[in-house]
């Protein structure tokens, strides 16, 4: 029986890129904007130490919108494994979804669709589970979105929500209505995982 891990990999795993000039906020697209959260890698060696074959699914349109090449995704991710790699974490695949509906001013032509593989939708789940046997009913999907919850939903898995309780206005549902329910949630990925250790 094989169980696996699914992490989000922005704001789950990494922190998102803060430009202090400009006060825009994006997600990594160069291996020198990778910070690591408090407590990630920590997280993950437990989910391992537990059993968990560890996957990340991660959506990233940028290419789509013309924001940053597919090159500099597929080069952020792997310097991303590479460390993990380094630091004891042994990352078992990465599905990426680069595809977006709309797209934007200089974007790849090629991503612009509505796919099935971008979150919430579990295409990108199904192939990680299908891809190592797993049993959905002792999988997770771990993120900080909505959309991560509804996509571990729609794919039969359980589902951890990283977010900080004492800080309601960064909550990830409260725009989404209804708001899907996680089985467990923890502020950091050592707490949530702590948290699966102990029956969800």
């Amino acid at each position: 029986m094989t169980r696996i891990a699914i992490l989000d990999r922005d704001a789950t795993i990494i922190d998102v890129v803060r430009d202090e000039e400009t006060g825009t906020v994006s997600v990594a697209f160069h291996p020198e904007q990778l910070r690591l959260l408090p407590g990630a890698i920590e997280g993950m060696r437990t989910l391992q130490d537990f059993g968990f074959l560890l996957c990340i699914a991660t959506n990233q349109p940028g290419p789509a919108k013309g924001q940053f090449s597919v090159e500099a995704v597929t080069r952020t991710n792997r310097a991303l494994t590479e460390r993990l790699t380094h630091q004891g974490v042994r990352i078992a695949a990465i599905e990426v979804c680069m595809h977006h509906p709309a797209g934007g001013p200089g974007g790849d032509p090629s991503l612009l669709q509505s796919c099935e593989c971008r979150k919430p939708k579990p295409g990108m789940l199904n192939a990680l589970v299908q891809r190592f046997g797993a049993t959905r009913a002792d999988s997770w999907m771990i993120g900080d979105s909505a959309s991560d919850i509804e996509a571990g939903h729609s794919a039969g898995l359980r589902t951890g929500l990283l977010f900080s309780p004492n800080r309601c206005e960064l909550c990830p549902m409260r725009f989404a209505v209804p708001a899907p329910v996680p089985d467990a949630h923890g502020a950091t990925l050592l707490e949530l995982a702590g948290v699966i250790m102990r029956g969800g």
